[in-house]
């Protein structure tokens, strides 16, 4: 066992929708509301809201799932309830919603519109439901206010179809009593495909930071998990059982604000950030939750949209065609070797993805590439798990032979994807 990892767990096994959760890889935080029209509220600064002002009259959930998709996203999350209780459907458990706004006359529904431009895009379906709410008159009474939420949140998972991801902050609710056992039971018994963010009893869980960087190692199974930002202890999963739960990274596409604000435009992420977030969270095998807030008119801000279209360009050129494929590569072993058909090749990626369908096995490996002409092998790159998938970048190098070696394992290894890249542009073979 490596010293500096000695809480290494035995691995879980994923559930096939856990399995297919990670394969999407990244997608669209959305946070949109009261909050968008009420410049400098902040979370919990107990400032009233004014229904009056809730008017998008632009709204276009369309435009949101077009350019999501168009970057390379896989799903979307949008707040359907944030902490101040606000709902963006018209909900008949609160006065405190969409129903009671000059938009559309009272007659308009977010959720609606989301989750129909979510399916029209072929997104999966998320929606975020703060267990928090600064409004609700029974917050303070646990009992009455478990039977307010599943009546509540039973709404949108019984009328808006099936939903992929249920979205559960846990920030203000910090020692708060929730019957989870039965909140958790009642949601399965609705939505028995959900996939569950946080909560009691998650299907995947936050990676500990609102930076979109995930830690290496970073084991998808877990015995506590993260709660809050709020709460730097972690909360164990299951009793403390070894359990399954991917992390996910979220971040926001400006420097603090979640919501929408006029005046921060200038902290919009540029390319080369969010490429460094790709690296730290997808090529750590974490999916990757960018987060933009709707403007006042019910559009992702033009600003926004293009750096994100710019993002995932980028992706794509630089990871849409390989150099060298798995069908290039020979196993022996734990040893992957890969000759091009040409005297050398030209990289400075490798991509690597683990069969996680009978757990994560490999704990440490290493890749080597062989000079051109003669040479001993030279070690580039050295990385602990591998999990969804791993990128690897390292200085362009040109070579002779590619090897993909796992050095330390607890199981069986599969490598279904070995490939190797080349994101300079230069050519990409030297005879």
């Amino acid at each position: 066992m490596n010293p500096l990892h000695p809480t290494w767990l035995p691995t879980a096994l994923p559930t096939a929708r856990q399995l297919e959760y990670q394969s999407w890889e990244m997608g669209l935080f959305i946070h949109f509301g009261i909050r968008t029209f009420h410049e400098g509220h902040t979370d919990f600064d107990g400032k009233a809201m004014e229904l009056g002002r809730f008017n998008p009259a632009a709204l276009d959930c369309n435009q949101w799932a077009r350019i999501a998709a168009e970057a390379g996203m896989r799903y979307m999350v949008m707040t359907a309830k944030h902490h101040d209780g606000f709902a963006n459907w018209p909900t008949r458990h609160t006065p405190f919603s969409v129903a009671n706004t000059p938009w559309q006359n009272g007659r308009g529904d977010v959720v609606r519109a989301f989750t129909d431009a979510c399916r029209r895009r072929r997104l999966a379906v998320g929606l975020y439901y703060s267990p928090a709410d600064v409004s609700c008159p029974v917050y303070s009474d646990p009992k009455a206010y478990d039977d307010y939420f599943i009546r509540q949140i039973g709404e949108i998972l019984t009328g808006y179809g099936e939903i992929d991801m249920l979205w559960f902050d846990g920030c203000g609710s910090e020692g708060h009593t929730y019957d989870w056992p039965r909140i958790i039971g009642e949601i399965r018994r609705m939505q028995p495909r959900i996939l569950i963010f946080g909560g009691a009893d998650p299907d995947y869980g936050w990676v500990g930071n609102e930076s979109g960087l995930a830690p290496t190692p970073n084991w998808n199974t877990v015995s506590t998990v993260p709660i809050s930002i709020q709460t730097p202890a972690a909360d164990p999963v299951r009793d403390g059982r070894p359990t399954w739960v991917p992390a996910e990274c979220d971040c926001r596409m400006r420097l603090n604000n979640w919501f929408y604000s006029d005046r921060d435009e200038a902290t919009v992420k540029g390319l080369h950030e969010l490429m460094g977030l790709y690296y730290y969270s997808v090529g750590r095998g974490r999916n990757l939750l960018i987060n933009i807030g709707p403007d006042r008119r019910g559009l992702l801000p033009d600003r926004d949209a293009a750096s994100l279209l710019a993002f995932g360009a980028e992706v794509r050129r630089r990871f849409g065609r390989p150099v060298l494929s798995e069908d290039a590569f020979t196993r022996s072993g734990n040893l992957w070797e890969g000759k091009p058909a040409r005297p050398g090749v030209w990289a400075d990626h490798v991509v690597l993805q683990e069969d996680l369908t009978r757990g994560e096995h490999v704990r440490r490996y290493r890749i080597q590439v062989f000079p051109t002409h003669y040479g001993a092998p030279i070690t580039v790159f050295e990385g602990y798990n591998i999990g969804w998938k791993a990128i690897c970048p390292f200085p362009l190098v040109c070579a002779r032979e590619v090897r993909v070696e796992v050095l330390e394992a607890d199981g069986p290894v599969e490598l279904p994807t070995v490939r190797l890249f080349n994101s300079t542009g230069e050519e990409t073979a030297r005879e």
